[in-house]
């Protein structure tokens, strides 16, 4: 019933290439291929690269940054969802946070809750190191939360990942230019509340998931000494290609949501070959697929944030009419498809 985001500073695609990765780069023509192909034109950084170099950081000095930015990019995007749904942090009886770029103790949520101004006896929830899918399990939570047992709920999506640029190395690594091409920062959050819906609102009606454990080292998010570590297979478009029609056909039939009342497609854009794959499995129209590509071009490829900010996308467009459905997909590592029924 409510969605608020926070971007931290813009950095254009073009300015991080020339000003830093073309460093140890520019002489190789499958590097300069990935950032000319990635489908990112800006995206946002609480770490500009070109003047602030991280990758040789360890992690303990990455995780006393990402504390000091989280907390107030997670405060104004909260601040703005509770606005936007009309709440008052007194109201708030669950808040999740989401992340997988940084991690403390006493943690965001403790903390958000804290300045924010929520009650003592607000619960909380952490999930973290789930990646780019997390969003969902997420949404998953709060809406079980509001059914259930009728609490307010928050869901906040904070990703850094612009603290985990690697070290530079002799040997061209393909999965970090990838990951080096993609990835923005971003923190998106929408509120759950029970009872019947607003006008204009969407209601979270089921989730499905569905994990290849046979390509589970596809993709992967490993803690190292030096901040947390991209792998990324070549291959992962190909398994979502496996898997995406079954995830789809089983969320809908078990919801009895017929094709035709899906007037939105919230896809993750894991990289534009991602949504290429899923554009052709699911028969999908060049405008379906419009505001993922057009996340990925303005905000980059933000982790667990990024569906969120494609749902607000596709409501700002065209709020859908009561009824009608979207439906939200979302990849990361297990390999994990997850997928979300919203319906208006």
């Amino acid at each position: 019933s409510g969605f608020g985001s926070a971007l931290p500073a813009r950095r254009e695609q073009r300015r991080l290439w020339e000003g830093f990765f073309a460093g140890p780069y520019a002489q190789s023509p499958v590097a300069r291929r990935v950032w000319r192909n990635a489908g990112v034109e800006r995206r946002h950084g609480v770490v500009d690269p070109c003047v602030e170099d991280v990758s040789g950081w360890g992690t303990a000095q990455r995780m006393r940054r990402f504390l000091a930015e989280a907390v107030p990019l997670g405060k104004e995007a909260l601040g703005a969802c509770l606005h936007d749904a009309g709440l008052a942090p007194t109201e708030v009886g669950l808040l999740t946070v989401v992340s997988c770029t940084g991690y403390a103790t006493p943690g965001l949520d403790i903390l958000l809750a804290r300045d924010l101004g929520m009650r003592e006896s607000v619960q909380r929830l952490h999930v973290g190191h789930m990646g780019c899918y997390a969003a969902l399990p997420g949404l998953a939570a709060a809406a079980d939360a509001a059914a259930a047992r009728g609490k307010v709920a928050l869901l906040l999506c904070l990703e850094l990942p612009s603290l985990h640029v690697q070290p530079r190395t002799d040997e061209i690594d393909v999965e970090q230019v990838v990951a080096h091409a993609l990835f923005g920062d971003a923190a998106a959050a929408v509120a759950v509340t029970p009872g019947a819906a607003r006008a204009g609102s969407l209601r979270v009606v089921d989730v499905a998931a569905r994990t290849d454990q046979a390509h589970a080292g596809m993709m992967s998010w490993d803690v190292t000494d030096r901040g947390f570590r991209m792998g990324l297979s070549p291959r992962v478009p190909d398994v979502v290609r496996r898997h995406v029609g079954e995830v789809v056909t089983d969320l809908l039939d078990g919801s009895g949501v017929c094709r035709d009342d899906v007037v939105g497609w919230a896809i993750h854009p894991g990289g534009p070959r991602v949504i290429d794959v899923v554009q052709r499995e699911l028969g999908l129209s060049d405008a379906a697929v419009a505001p993922s590509r057009g996340v990925l071009r303005d905000c980059g490829n933000c982790s667990s944030a990024t569906v969120l900010l494609i749902i607000d996308r596709i409501v700002r467009r065209r709020p859908p009419e009561p009824g009608t459905a979207i439906v939200s997909l979302a990849f990361g590592p297990g390999l994990t498809l997850y997928a979300a029924l919203l319906r208006a």
